[in-house]
């Protein structure tokens, strides 16, 4: 099967890393002059990986395309709308199967992934998200995980599941993609969140986080209409390991760095999210005490440690 794969920072390469390990054939597309494409033009690896030769890298999005059965996209969350206006202006009738293997929500909207590329593709394009727990270091050392595929059409899913399986991810069918997205991209404001605490010499509450972080996103899934439940699966607590105890995690790192004012170069999609995040609770009228917290802290310059403090230390409330 021909895969290709729109992106190439660190899971944009994974992903061409992986679909190459279980026997694809694989093209991995960059931007013209993009530093990473050239570092893999130049030495073949990045930080993370070294892709195998019989990997095809390009920058012309055509000619990415031109053979592809599976697309696999790899961007960040905020520049998908325009990617995606760019890739309809290019190819209007594209039935390539697509899978967004990023997470978070369109800030300003609150609009889920798949929401904003059939926005952009047309309603009939066959879209699909790829989330769950695992970290590229880990998959490179042969560490095993379990992840989730999700879509509106389950016979998509199956066969994308099938697409992709091995010994190395085992693939979960996903039954709720509202619930998976929403959880998916808010796992990563939990992410900063308990960076913060490790920061702030608080890491023993990491476990009132999880508590309440998975309590208050399954009342805005329920709002939405997903199933509630759906935040205890793989794609927003199953990733809890990976982001808010992991040193891999860019958004644990991220909020640890934050507050103790050190600099930190790497994409921490949470901050994004933590405000696209409450644009959509607000359409439904959910309080999310958490989220609205990091928001605060990092978009308004409120004390972190007083912050933090007074939404986990609280006066004594029913639980």
């Amino acid at each position: 099967m021909n895969i290709t794969v729109l992106g190439c920072g660190r899971w944009g390469t994974f992903h061409a890393w992986y679909a190459n390990h279980i026997g694809h054939a694989v093209t991995l597309w960059g931007r013209e002059h993009s530093p990473r494409l050239q570092q893999l033009r130049e030495t073949g690896k990045n930080e993370y990986l070294t892709l195998p030769a019989a990997i095809q890298l390009t920058a012309n999005l055509q000619e990415a395309l031109e053979h592809a059965d599976i697309c696999i996209v790899s961007i960040s969350a905020q520049q998908l709308r325009s990617f995606a206006a760019t890739l309809h202006m290019l190819r209007p009738d594209m039935p390539i199967p697509c899978i967004l293997a990023m997470k978070g929500l369109e800030i300003g909207s609150g609009k889920r992934l798949t929401d904003v590329w059939k926005e952009e593709m047309g309603l009939s394009a066959p879209v699909a998200v790829w989330v769950g727990p695992g970290h590229v270091q880990d998959f490179i050392k042969g560490m095993p995980n379990c992840m989730v595929m999700a879509s509106d059409d389950m016979n998509l899913t199956h066969t994308l599941v099938d697409a992709f399986t091995s010994s190395l991810i085992r693939f979960y069918y996903g039954s709720d993609l509202r619930g998976i997205e929403i959880g998916a991209a808010a796992k990563n404001v939990m992410g900063i969140a308990a960076g913060m605490l490790d920061g702030a010499d608080l890491t023993s509450l990491k476990g009132a986080l999880m508590a309440r972080g998975t309590h208050e996103l399954s009342l805005l899934i329920k709002r939405l209409g997903g199933d509630a439940m759906t935040v205890y699966g793989l794609s927003h607590l199953g990733d809890y390991e990976a982001t808010l105890f992991s040193p891999y995690s860019n958004n644990r790192r991220f909020g640890e760095a934050f507050i103790q004012g050190k600099p930190f170069d790497k994409l921490a999609e949470g901050v994004y999210t933590t405000e696209a995040l409450l644009d959509l609770a607000g359409q439904v009228g959910v309080e999310l005490p958490i989220t609205r917290t990091i928001y605060e802290i990092v978009k308004e310059g409120r004390n972190p440690h007083s912050m933090l403090k007074q939404l986990f230390l609280r006066p004594t409330k029913a639980e």
